[in-house]
């Protein structure tokens, strides 16, 4: 992990204290319209992050409201791609009404993980981040074929570690039915959080080592305990000398 890093949280999804968590963070992915979300939350959220100087990004996902976007769908990929560029044009309306600026897009639940493994997948939202603007960043799993299809595509990616997922021992985010696939203390997520700053590595859940650089740190948003969290885990980063701080943001 470098001296700097983004710390990110998913926002606008109806279940969270956004205006709680908003102070601690660097960059928000705001839902729009799939697996949460409206044209109401994407306005409050985005004057929200406009207040309190935090980068904006789009979070587009499967639109399956009644799993939150966390089951996955079997699409083509240019049904895909049809959905994360209508998703994140709808976001980025949002913004333009506001006066602010869409800076990244960052997919949902069982899209991310998917596209984190899935050429075809990944190809199909980068390609429809590049048809929005080419100027925007992907988000995308750390070492994930997200982050190459990204790369392929001429987007500027920021790779992604999560501070309160556990990780498979192939370095993709353990499924959340499996044991210890979230992370549920703070003592826990503070001591995966120092092992990125201190050692660039996570410990998988098996126990094996997994080396890791990541440009982003992610907490999710919909957490019962996520304002105190991301409170915590500022407050972590900053007492090991990490400039908190999002992608492109002047040093």
């Amino acid at each position: 992990m470098p001296d700097r890093i983004d710390f990110n949280c998913d926002l606008g999804e109806g279940c969270g204290d956004d205006a709680a968590i908003v102070p601690w963070i660097s960059s928000a992915s705001i839902a729009c319209g799939g697996h949460a979300g409206d044209e109401a939350s994407m306005r409050e959220t985005v004057a929200l992050c406009l207040r309190h100087g935090v980068a904006i990004g789009a979070h587009p996902s499967f639109e399956d409201r009644a799993h939150f976007g966390r089951r996955e769908l079997a699409l083509a990929p240019g049904e895909v791609h049809a959905l994360v560029l209508a998703q994140v044009r709808r976001l980025a309306a949002a913004c333009e009404a506001a006066g602010a600026r869409l800076r990244h897009v960052k997919p949902h639940g069982a899209l991310y993980n998917l596209a984190a493994r899935e050429l075809d997948t990944a190809r199909a939202i980068a390609d429809a981040v590049r048809e929005v603007d080419r100027g925007l960043r992907l988000y995308a799993l750390a070492g994930s074929d997200l982050a190459s299809a990204g790369r392929s595509a001429g987007l500027q990616v920021a790779e992604e570690a999560f501070a309160e997922r556990g990780y498979a021992a192939d370095g993709r985010l353990a499924p959340r039915g499996q044991p210890g696939a979230v992370i549920e203390t703070l003592e826990g997520a503070l001591a995966q959080v120092r092992g990125l700053v201190r050692e660039h590595a996570v410990h998988a859940l098996d126990g094996s080592r997994i080396a890791l650089r990541a440009d982003t740190l992610c907490l999710h948003g919909d957490r019962h305990d996520a304002a105190a969290f991301a409170r915590a885990l500022r407050e972590a980063l900053e007492a090991e000398g990490i400039v908190v701080r999002a992608p492109g943001d002047a040093p």
